[in-house]
């Protein structure tokens, strides 16, 4: 992961188009549609911000197998407007400053059609504000309500995963109808975190609920055990979101806190994302309760769209990859940047996008959508996206632990995260 950022770009734009290369080859002789005057067309070019070090890097890894996986079935599938998707991927290391010098790179010196894929949401608000000087399209898959808040600007957009307000306010009422209703919060001390610091409080207090403690982590902490003492004994739940790649040492330690005799727990997935669910040390976690983006486990009603993406990014029905069963993926977050690259291409083609000059073509374009029938598209389920706060609303999940397996036992719906507008970038002048 550590390479020189010229050869690694080198090596995925190459490795982008490994997939389509037969496929064209045999098109062309064949005279078949598609890519058979592909030497003559240029590709879309797609710059992927990847968190390939970092406090993120776990995260860029598998947002870079499913990105790698989503161009393939696109180029299998005849491109974007007849013409291959090529990717080029730089690591922005996690890092607002490098974040914003990425964006630049894939505007002036890749001359990209669109920036894609920023998670942790420091490093968006650091990244947004060069991207709309560029006039380059930026489709973040993060969580943050950065976008939706209207701090960023038009050119900035989260169609493919929805947002920790929407995400929180789904969930307060089964936390205070069926857990507790006093509730301590532990967070990671950036953006994200005080997301859910903010919008939990209001959403559990709407529910006659409230947050008795606020515990702050900075998210490069690799030990945790301090800061539990300050969790006040009336805490009937404890609810928890961590990132980074502590997160397995988080959720021992808090384990170990409370021995047998514990609050109930509400964590989100991010507090054990990419961490095998039945690692030694974490029995505690049986009966506890996670959000999920997507059901990191296949569920006994599975879609068949699930089952296909499942396939494409190489994981089981455990959400391991194929290849190593210990290699556990971001499977609640990944699959926006699957959703969000077929929205680029439907956006793409209802622009008629030939290049640069319809970058406010294909924005306007996104705009316009509005629901997204789950397919295998949209494999994580139905989407409503609202194109005056370029922010996308979805189904959330929440699974307990049984047996060592997330068990999906709650579905809220779309409407259930629906809030009021708070910005309309469709007025804003590109």
């Amino acid at each position: 992961m550590s390479n020189g950022k010229t050869n690694k770009s080198t090596i995925n734009r190459r490795s982008a188009l490994i997939g389509m290369g037969a496929s064209v080859g045999a098109m062309a002789a064949s005279g078949s549609f598609g890519f058979a005057s592909a030497q003559s067309v240029a590709p879309i070019k797609i710059g992927f911000q990847k968190h390939a070090t970092g406090i993120g890097a776990a995260y860029g890894r598998w947002y870079d197998t499913t990105t790698q996986a989503a161009t393939k079935r696109i180029n299998d599938m005849g491109g974007i407007n007849g013409r291959p998707v090529e990717l080029v991927i730089e690591d922005d290391g996690t890092d607002p400053k490098r974040g914003a010098e990425v964006v630049e790179k894939f505007a002036t010196q890749h001359n990209c059609d669109v920036a894609f894929g920023t998670l942790f949401s420091h490093v968006v608000f650091g990244s947004a504000p060069r991207a709309g000087e560029l006039k380059l399209p930026y489709f973040v898959v993060s969580e943050g309500h950065h976008v939706a808040s209207g701090k960023l600007n038009r050119y900035t957009l989260q169609p493919g995963i929805t947002d920790v307000k929407s995400q929180v306010q789904s969930m307060a009422p089964f936390v205070g109808d069926t857990l507790g209703k006093k509730v301590t919060m532990i967070y990671p001390d950036f953006a994200f975190g005080h997301d859910h610091r903010d919008f939990f409080s209001d959403a559990i207090e709407a529910q006659g609920g409230e947050v008795v403690a606020k515990i702050a982590i900075p998210p490069t902490e690799t030990t945790f055990t301090r800061y539990f003492p300050s969790i006040p004994r009336e805490t009937e739940v404890v609810y928890h979101v961590m990132v980074g790649p502590a997160v397995l040492t988080f959720v021992k330690e808090l384990g170990e806190f409370f021995g047998p005799s514990r609050p109930e727990i509400f964590g989100f997935i991010d507090s054990l994302e990419a961490v095998d669910i039945n690692s030694p040390g974490l029995e505690f976690l049986e009966g506890t309760y996670f959000w999920e983006g997507n059901p990191r486990h296949a569920q006994a009603d599975q879609t068949s769209h699930d089952k296909a993406f499942r396939a494409a990014v190489g994981v089981d029905d455990r959400g391991a990859s194929l290849a190593d069963s210990k290699d556990v993926s971001t499977y609640a977050h990944m699959f926006g940047c699957w959703e969000t690259l077929n929205i680029i291409k439907r956006g793409m083609e209802a622009a008629d996008y030939q290049g640069p000059a319809d970058r406010s073509r294909l924005i306007e374009a996104v705009e316009a959508m509005t629901d997204m029938p789950a397919s295998d598209d949209h494999p994580q389920g139905p989407k409503r996206f609202n194109g005056k706060t370029h922010q996308t609303f979805g189904q959330q999940y929440i699974s307990q632990v049984k047996d060592g397996k997330l068990v999906c036992v709650h579905t809220a719906s779309i409407e259930d995260g629906l809030y009021e507008d708070e910005v309309d970038y469709t007025t804003q002048s590109f």
